[in-house]
């Protein structure tokens, strides 16, 4: 009996060594996604954050510099409803070294960013996020990470209906 038992089961393990032989192994993410490198990134990060939180004043006096973009990542729909006066939107889930080139161009223009978290309407188009979750974070570190050192980012919590905001309803909210 035991000599039946091991038999079958050198076979049930002779399969499954020819089983899994015959399935090529898939691929990890290791070498795509570097979570590592994020972490320290974001380490590196903060203080070079800390001094580029503007207010509202400085926000609009860097954005009257021709060469200055102020860019909107949030969702094309949320642009579309409302956003600061001449924002350009990317959505952050299409950010890309390819599609950040092709919105910002050189990588020392001075970009200003700002998100949801920035206004204290909490209402359609910008509905708050978890604070650390901000989509303010993530864009900061993306843009620093492809190459965009020349990052400013709004520091005010703002009304959009202050005409001190310059916010554009370019469409019914």
């Amino acid at each position: 009996m035991r000599a039946l038992t091991a038999l079958a089961l050198g076979l049930v393990i002779s399969f499954g060594a020819v089983a899994s032989a015959k399935e090529p192994a898939r691929p990890t993410t290791a070498a795509q996604i570097d979570y590592r490198g994020f972490s320290n990134l974001t380490a590196e990060l903060t203080q070079y954050r800390a001094q580029r939180l503007v207010d509202l004043a400085r926000f609009h006096r860097l954005a009257s510099d021709p060469n200055t973009l102020i860019l909107d990542a949030r969702s094309r729909d949320a642009y579309e409803r409302g956003h600061i006066a001449n924002a350009v939107n990317l959505p952050f889930t299409d950010f890309t070294a390819e599609s950040l080139a092709q919105a910002i161009g050189d990588p020392n223009r001075r970009v200003l960013i700002y998100c949801n978290n920035n206004f204290s309407n909490n209402e359609p188009p910008v509905i708050l996020k978890a604070r650390p979750l901000a989509l303010n974070i993530p864009t900061f570190i993306n843009l620093y990470g492809y190459g965009y050192r020349n990052i400013y980012e709004l520091g005010d919590v703002v009304d959009f209906n202050d005409p001190a905001v310059r916010w554009v309803r370019t469409s019914a909210n």
